[in-house]
């Protein structure tokens, strides 16, 4: 299916248009980042309230992980059919409807309807996610390690707000009749629908849409001033897979390791006599490593290669974990050092990853591979989370931090091969 890029903006400059396209994409992933954390901070604690029970506590992140893998496939599809406004905003309205109906699941005490709503909710974190493609359509290739990052840290914005409007969300639901730990979700409902209003009336052009159009002129040029290069399809077919392979695998092992890890350390620290504050703090500390490196590690991407910057990535890893595993139970700050070195690994390998997936994949097929790649990201991380618990039960929390380094560590020969191939 063809679309059309609308006229008043069709000759703008290739780097005015992306210039545009950033601003909007910013914007969303902000109310998108309030969106997602404002939920996540009480989603466990609504079902837990709801159901009487803690046995079952777990299944909010669950659904929410099953919602966003299925989202990812779908926000891909639209895009790679239709271009990324309409994939966009189809999966933060998704994101919406999910977060109206735990409203009306907390309102009518119904656990049936709160599943269903939690799985719909996952659509926005597979939406988060997505976007970071967008930023990186229209870039040039020594420049798309900053896009992408550009996209990911507005992230950290609306995850920082989110959280902190837990209270007044809550008095605001009760003041409405609703259940107050729904009342986060008001905002999550509110957010995610207006990041998609604004992608469905400001992301033109469609970076992806542009992309192609640009992509077969250049292509047509070529193809005029020197004939078929019939001897490179499977040069460039082989590249394509080497790519897509290492791309993922980088991505898949750091969000698998991060959110093992990330998972036991509050359970670690509270079973060793530590409050609320210092988890918490460590969390804080660990998210912000997550995203606030965006533009420096996407600088570093551009500056030093994709390769170099993953393979840091496993290499801070290890780092994390053994600072973890060696860290004395009652002492906050090594442990604090190692969320914050897991944080920056993580954002090493998601801004690394992508970049690969990015350079790799030609645009006819890029959404669709894209997507596939954040289904496997997505079920590294409920693995990791699920299997974290059992783990520290069996073995403890040090052997967990250290297996998780040690895994890490299988992406510097992964890339090593690539890199000599």
């Amino acid at each position: 299916m063809t679309a059309t890029v609308p006229d008043r903006i069709d000759d703008l400059p290739r780097s005015q248009a992306q210039r545009r396209i950033l601003i909007v994409l910013v914007a969303a992933q902000v109310l998108g980042g309030a969106g997602l954390a404002a939920g996540v901070t009480v989603g466990a604690l609504l079902a837990q309230d709801m159901l009487g029970s803690t046995s079952l506590v777990g299944l909010p992140s669950a659904l929410g992980t099953a919602g966003s893998a299925l989202a990812a496939i779908a926000v891909g599809r639209i895009s790679q059919a239709r271009g990324r406004r309409p994939g966009l905003a189809a999966g933060y309205l998704a994101g919406a409807i999910g977060s109206v109906g735990v409203i009306a699941a907390a309102v009518a005490d119904n656990s049936v309807l709160l599943f269903l709503a939690l799985f719909s909710y996952g659509a926005g974190t597979a939406t988060n996610l997505q976007a970071r493609y967008a930023g990186a359509d229209l870039a040039a290739p020594a420049l798309r390690g900053r896009a992408l990052s550009t996209v990911l840290v507005a992230t950290t914005l609306g995850g920082v707000v989110g959280p902190n409007l837990t209270a007044p969300t809550g008095d605001l639901a009760h003041a409405l009749g609703i259940p107050y730990l729904a009342g986060p979700f008001l905002l999550a409902g509110a957010a995610y629908a207006i990041a998609a209003l604004v992608l469905a009336i400001w992301l033109r052009p469609d970076p992806l849409l542009l992309a192609r159009t640009l992509a077969a002129e250049h292509a047509a040029a070529a193809d005029a001033q020197r004939g078929e290069a019939s001897g490179q399809t499977h040069p460039v077919v082989e590249r394509h897979r080497s790519g897509v392979l290492v791309g993922t695998l980088v991505m898949v092992l750091t969000q698998l390791v991060m959110v093992a890890v990330m998972t036991m350390t509050p359970v670690h620290m509270h079973d060793h006599g530590h409050g609320t504050a210092a988890p918490g703090l460590v969390i804080a500390i660990h998210i912000g490593a997550m995203y606030l490196p965006s533009p420096l590690t996407g600088w570093l991407v551009d500056r030093y290669g994709r390769r170099t910057i993953a393979t840091g990535a496993g290499l801070v890893l290890f780092a994390a974990g053994i600072v973890a595993a060696s860290a004395p139970a009652d002492s906050v700050a090594p442990l604090a050092v190692a969320l914050a070195l897991l944080g920056l690994g993580w954002n090493f390998g998601i801004v690394t990853g992508t970049a690969i997936i990015t350079d790799a994949v030609p645009l006819v097929s890029r959404a669709k591979t894209q997507a596939l790649v954040d289904v496997f990201i997505a079920i590294a991380g409920a693995t990791g989370g699920m299997a974290s618990g059992l783990v520290v039960a069996a073995v403890g929390y040090p052997l967990l931090a250290l297996g998780g380094g040690i895994l890490a560590l299988a992406i510097v020969p992964a890339v090593a091969v690539t890199r000599s191939r």
